[in-house]
């Protein structure tokens, strides 16, 4: 079996909680500002976050709720000025206000650097707000710890496709079984595991009742020292309390399954 080589995350809900508090505020102020009387509450959201990717989900909301809408121009060009707003106005919420990254995760990545280990990003969100994360929410400087930032529209097809999986392994030129994925949904784990990569899930609110069939690990969060995670399902291994390198590379081996 290789050795753990790289540590690849998702963004959007497994780095930082950034849907509710973020994504839909940042749509609502674009529908707003553009004259448009929708809103999407956090139910509805949860809903559309089924879809992924941010022209997508407008597009099916246009399908699935707003079958009498007619825009001013051609419809893909308006998705397309829409969307840009819509990551104008997240960029600059999470200028204003930080989204703090998720339990564990800011210690995992620190402890991933300095074991050599390599970092990269597999996302359907934006190059845009994939950088603004980084910045505001870790350190100025993060974007340069990555080896590998996969974002948008960088794969035809999104996920739960594996393409954005397969494209970081090409880029990285590593092989499935020299990585392990980090995320929090059905959609993240089957773009995942269908590029052969073990993947651990930390559930959300949004999340939480989806079928990880596949994950190595579902978990609440990654934990800390002083805050224990909690097994929802997965592998057996060793005790443990919360995630770390020496957790990950024992999930990688399978040894002690």
């Amino acid at each position: 079996m290789a050795e753990l080589q790289t540590l690849i995350f998702d963004l959007d809900g497994t780095l930082a909680e950034t849907e509710r508090d973020g994504h839909r505020l940042a749509f609502n102020q674009a529908f707003a500002t553009a004259g448009l009387n929708w809103y999407w509450d956090i139910a509805l959201y949860g809903k559309l976050l089924k879809i992924t990717g941010g022209k997508e989900r407008i597009n099916y909301y246009l399908s699935k709720y707003q079958q009498n809408f007619h825009p001013p121009i051609a419809i893909d060009k308006f998705i397309v000025e829409l969307h840009q707003a819509k990551t104008q106005y997240y960029v600059e919420l999470l200028e204003r206000e930080k989204i703090p990254l998720r339990l564990g995760m800011a210690r995992l990545i620190n402890s991933a650097r300095e074991q050599g280990l390599q970092l990269a990003i597999a996302t359907t969100t934006t190059l845009e707000n994939v950088l603004a994360l980084l910045r505001t929410s870790f350190d100025p400087r993060a974007v340069d710890w990555f080896d590998c930032i996969a974002a948008g529209d960088v794969v035809e097809h999104k996920k739960p496709a594996s393409d954005i999986y397969d494209y970081c392994l090409r880029q990285l030129q590593i092989q499935p079984d020299q990585c392990i994925a980090f995320e929090d949904s059905a959609n993240g784990v089957r773009s995942a595991v269908g590029a052969g990569i073990k993947t651990i899930v930390t559930v959300n609110e949004y999340t939480c009742n989806e079928n990880f069939t596949g994950a190595a690990l579902v978990l609440d969060h990654l934990g800390e020292p002083e805050t224990p995670c909690k097994v929802l399902s997965g592998e057996k291994v060793d005790y443990f309390t919360y995630v770390d390198i020496d957790l990950l590379q024992k999930l990688q081996r399978n040894s002690e399954v």
